[in-house]
């Protein structure tokens, strides 16, 4: 066997290593171990010259493994595995140990931090000696996409892609595309009619040659890998024959059955039956509502049918299973509203006139159940003074701790549109912080001061209709402390509206499961990397975009809709990709068939033959998580990359300073090159 030839690098990062540990004798201790021919210390190894630094090592002095302590591999580790190959090297003969997440960042005990940093090193050195040559997997691209989810994002990206010659499957749950932003009346800052500026997409989605658009649709499995999944979407049966019905809308008209409109109209309003969301609904067919219709339900009615010009009402229709092959995928799923009601203090479902801000969208909305007017729950009484609490859910240890980044601004636009029309009215702005960060923001604000908004800064105690004091007969009271001048306060108001965060959706961990994605603790998934890959997920070939990874405003939805799209027509281009070759491999000879591994399998990546009682990977499936390598009894299984040689290896050496001295003597006998 060839000599093993380990050259090993210690980043400085800056101050953010050398800060606390003592990289000059972390390199100096590295040059001393065994197979170890050079060892270096360097300010920034990422950098183009500590790269070269590396490729002229492997060149003069004929290095065959390579250790770079730094940061986290997911920063940069591709980095480093190219200036190897660069060099000759095969890439997967480099190991990279995480001296700063893992050490540095962790302690300001400097003594600690060098003795753990060696540990590391010595961990890295002793399991790169046994990594073999690998070679990455080359997958073709299948072009077509499919995009889950037909709110702004999912808009934006659908277009992207079909407007650059690529086919898109859109498949939306509801009735209709549009999502959130549908339901709005104006857009802040510069505020657009929410309507006039979405209507238009919606419109090119529904027109557009290389848009297959499937609303009313779930995805309900998902099977296959980066350039080749295999989706299955179950289209929700109409009751409305797609190809006879013009949108004529007389079948809505006809039809005897009124419903509380709890989705669309937020509950302030009712639809038939058979309806279609809103005005601009695309697309333009109804859905009959099979819990509420009569037909349905008692066996009677069919107004409809018998209505209907085209005879495009079909009692029998039933769901369809579509199966759709794709290249890539982009979830855009968007996210739900707080509920208010999970905070008794602030009244709602309780006082008649606390409203949520997704009601007072619809109140304010010149086609929602009021025709715009501002008016208490009776339908006619306009309010003197309106109440706005901010953060209802948001930047609360008992709810969610994060700020929903769009409260802030909303609750601003309902008080100019409180302004605007009803211009002798009162508003109050009850805040913690007043957060403006985008594009025009700030200047909304101040135009805010200057129209006569009170803004009170304060939490809100409680919200209630116990009328102590002469005027307050009739009144909402807020109790609240106003912290600028240091005094509590009660103020009797007409309309409350409470400012709700966004939270991630419902079924979130479902979906995640369903695409095989991680999400957080708050239920949003999970990308990448948060700053520099904030649209890749750890699923190679799927995306995400939009509010589904964390609160967002429409412009930073649109971009990153628009970046999905970029990111996967740029895989697209390429035709073929590279994946990585850390996979699993099943010993035939070894494997008793007991199917453990089977049922282990996130990915569905194992098979097995009955024929031959074993089992079998399938590499292109398998994503190298390991959970099968450490739960076969038989030890049948060897995972690519992280053999039972190199992880004990590296235990024993991360577990170098504890050992006997007479230990550390200790050297392994021969190691392959």
């Amino acid at each position: 066997m060839s000599e093993v030839r380990v050259g090993v690098y210690v980043c400085h990062c800056g101050t953010n290593i050398a800060g606390v540990v003592d990289v000059e004798e972390v390199a100096r201790w590295a040059g001393e171990q065994p197979h170890v021919v050079v060892a270096r210390d360097y300010k920034f190894m990422c950098s183009s010259l500590g790269q070269e630094l590396i490729e002229n090592d492997i060149k003069e002095l004929g290095l065959t493994r390579v250790v770079v302590a730094s940061c986290s591999p997911h920063m940069h580790e591709k980095t480093f595995r190219g200036a190897c190959e660069r060099a000759g090297l095969n890439p997967f003969l480099f190991e990279m140990a995480n001296i700063r997440e893992h050490d540095s960042w962790a302690t300001d005990d400097r003594e600690a931090a060098t003795q753990k940093a060696k540990a590391l090193v010595k961990a890295a050195i002793e399991r790169v000696v046994y990594h073999q040559p690998l070679e990455p997997l080359r997958v073709e691209i299948n072009p077509n996409t499919l995009v889950v989810g037909g709110g702004i994002a999912g808009i934006t990206a659908a277009l992207e892609l079909a407007n650059a010659g690529y086919h898109v499957y859109l498949v939306e749950r509801e009735p209709s595309i549009g999502g959130h932003m549908a339901q709005l009346d104006k857009t802040f800052p510069t505020l657009d009619c929410s309507a006039c500026i979405l209507t238009p997409k919606m419109v090119e989605v529904d027109q557009h040659p290389n848009i297959t658009l499937l609303s009313y649709s779930e995805v309900e499995k998902v099977e296959g890998y980066l350039g080749n999944f295999t989706v299955t979407v179950r289209k929700k049966a109409r009751y409305v024959n797609e190809d006879l019905c013009t949108g004529c809308g007389e079948c809505e008209k006809r039809c005897p059955k009124r419903v509380l409109d709890e989705v669309f109209e937020a509950g302030l309003g009712f639809r038939k039956a058979i309806y279609r969301p809103f005005p601009q609904a695309v697309p333009k067919y109804p859905v009959i509502d099979k819990e509420n219709c009569l037909w349905f339900q008692v066996g009677k009615c069919r107004v409809c049918e018998r209505f209907c010009p085209a005879g495009a009402i079909d009692y029998e229709q039933e769901d369809q299973l579509i199966e759709i092959e794709v290249g890539n995928i982009i979830l855009a799923t968007g996210y739900d509203l707080f509920d208010p009601r999970r905070i008794p203090q602030y009244g709602y479902g309780r006082l008649a006139n606390v409203f949520t801000s997704l009601e007072f969208e619809r109140m304010v909305n010149a086609a929602g159940p009021t025709g715009g007017k501002i008016v208490l729950r009776d339908g006619e009484t306009e309010p003197k003074s309106v109440a706005i609490i901010h953060c209802v859910g948001s930047r609360d240890k008992n709810y969610n701790e994060y700020c929903s980044k769009v409260c802030c601004m909303y609750s601003l636009k309902f008080a100019h549109l409180v302004h605007e029309r009803l211009p002798d009215a009162e508003v109050y702005n009850f805040y913690i912080d007043i957060r403006t960060p985008g594009k025009g923001y700030e200047e909304f604000y101040h135009r805010l001061l200057e129209e006569g908004t009170h803004f009170i800064r304060g939490r809100v105690a409680e919200v209630t209709d116990a009328a102590r004091m002469p005027g307050e007969e009739g009144k909402i009271i807020i109790q609240v402390e106003d912290t600028l001048i240091g005094k509590q306060r009660r103020i009797p108001v007409d309309m409350v509206i409470l400012s709700a965060g966004l939270e991630a959706r419902h079924d979130a961990r479902e979906v995640a499961q369903k695409f095989g994605l991680g999400c957080d603790f708050n239920g949003f998934f999970v990308e990448r990397h948060p700053k520099l890959d904030p649209v890749a997920t750890m699923t190679e070939g799927v995306f995400i975009a939009g509010a589904c990874q964390g609160p967002k405003d429409i412009p930073e939805t649109v971009a990153q809709g628009a970046a999905a799209a970029a990111r996967v027509a740029s895989l697209i281009s390429q035709r073929v990709v590279e994946m990585e070759p850390v996979r699993a491999h099943i010993d035939e000879e070894k494997c008793s068939g007991c199917r453990i591994c089977n049922n282990l399998c996130p990915y569905n990546a194992i098979v097995y033959h009955e024929d031959r009682k074993v089992s079998e990977v399938i590499t292109a499936l398998c994503q190298g998580c390991g959970a099968c390598v450490a739960a076969c009894p038989s030890e049948a299984i060897t995972g690519a990359h992280f053999t039972r040689d190199q992880v004990m290896s590296e235990i024993e050496g991360i577990l170098w300073d504890v050992r006997s001295p007479d230990a550390h003597e200790v050297e392994r006998e021969a190691v392959p090159a």
